[in-house]
């Protein structure tokens, strides 16, 4: 098959576009590019490795820009959640609406049947014709989670050649195979903040609203500089003392409409947990939601990437979830994605509410 690789300049998609010109597939190398400010994120640099490793591997490549879609499609909504008071999750929507659309628009554009990356997941086409989105052998690196709103035609033109493999072997790969990429360090956080302060970066673009700390009673304790900078379960860089105790504080909560910060002390409090919750916007990579209506359905659930999955009940009308958790969850935080799970399989994913 003709086969475009997304490709970042990192091992695990260098590996993922190796993998397939060696079993034979003709490979196209595609470097997304989709912030467009200087001097935020690494895109000279991981594009200078995609060419060394499109060299290596003996594959064309291109560069293309999509930052105009990234702006209208994912950052917008990435602050109009943060003037809400939410804390979302830009990767999860960057895959489903650029790459898994534009990028996957591109690749066909190019006469390629399917768009690979080097995500640890996995799809497979089974006997009910559908297309199932599977967790990686490596759990620890799995990343189903940022992939569980992406729908089943897109999936139906997806390929995860990693699925199998762990990042060990994937370097290891890499190594034997004189990728010049295999010891890269793996990026962390959101491309277009790269490395700089969060807090400077978000002022940029939505003023701060300072105001006051408050423990759940009212009892006033300190300053914040914008309840955007916060979220539910943070227990860093809030500027308060130990008023009296020894006891850590930590968020665990916004009042939005007199714009303070509620915190409570110690990791323990009973403000951070919660045994049910609610999402919205769910998808489904079926393309409809596992249970009816009228039914439960026991499974499991990620709220946050590497968490260990958690026992939930689910009941959805299709859009909307409700979840009742087996044991009590820590800081499930609004804006969030969870990721729902059965066995092997994501069934989807939705954006917590509360």
């Amino acid at each position: 098959m003709r086969i475009v690789v997304g490709m970042s300049g990192g091992v695990d998609s260098s590996v993922a576009a190796y993998l397939l010109k060696k079993q034979g597939h003709e490979v196209i190398g595609v470097f997304m590019n989709n912030w467009e400010e200087d001097g935020v994120c690494t895109s000279e640099q991981d594009f200078r490795d995609v060419r060394a490793v499109c060299d290596v591997i003996g594959i064309p490549y291109y560069s293309v820009s999509f930052a105009k879609e990234y702006m209208d499609r994912v950052f917008t909504h990435f602050l109009e959640e943060y003037k809400r008071g939410r804390t979302p999750n830009p990767d999860v929507m960057c895959n489903r609406e650029i790459k898994f659309a534009s990028l996957m628009e591109l690749a066909l554009s190019l006469g390629a049947e399917k768009l690979a990356t080097g995500h640890f997941a996995g799809v497979e086409k089974r006997e009910d014709g559908k297309y199932h989105l599977l967790r990686a052998k490596d759990e620890n690196k799995d990343q189903t989670y940022f992939l569980c709103t992406v729908t089943q035609e897109q999936l139906s033109k997806a390929m995860f050649p990693l699925r199998d493999l762990t990042k060990p072997e994937i370097r290891e790969i890499a190594k034997n195979a004189g990728i010049p990429v295999y010891q890269k360090k793996d990026s962390t956080g959101v491309c277009f903040i790269g490395e700089r302060n969060f807090k400077q970066f978000l002022s940029n673009y939505l003023p701060a609203q300072p105001g006051d700390i408050c423990t759940p009673d009212g009892k006033k304790v300190g300053r914040h500089d914008g309840l955007m900078y916060y979220t539910l379960g943070q227990r860093r860089g809030l500027g308060i003392g130990g008023a009296g105790t020894c006891e850590r504080w930590f968020v665990v909560g916004k009042d939005l409409k007199n714009n303070r910060l509620i915190v409570s002390q110690g990791a323990a409090s009973a403000l951070l947990y919660s045994d049910c919750g609610r999402a919205e916007d769910a998808s489904w990579t079926l393309g409809q939601p596992p249970v009816s209506p009228e039914s439960e359905l026991l499974c499991k659930a990620r709220f946050r990437h590497r968490q260990p999955l958690q026992d939930v009940v689910l009941t959805t009308d299709g859009k909307s979830v409700t979840m009742r958790y087996l044991e009590k969850q820590r800081a499930v935080t609004p804006g969030q994605a969870v990721a729902f799970y059965l066995n092997d399989e994501c069934l989807g994913g939705a954006t917590i509410c509360e």
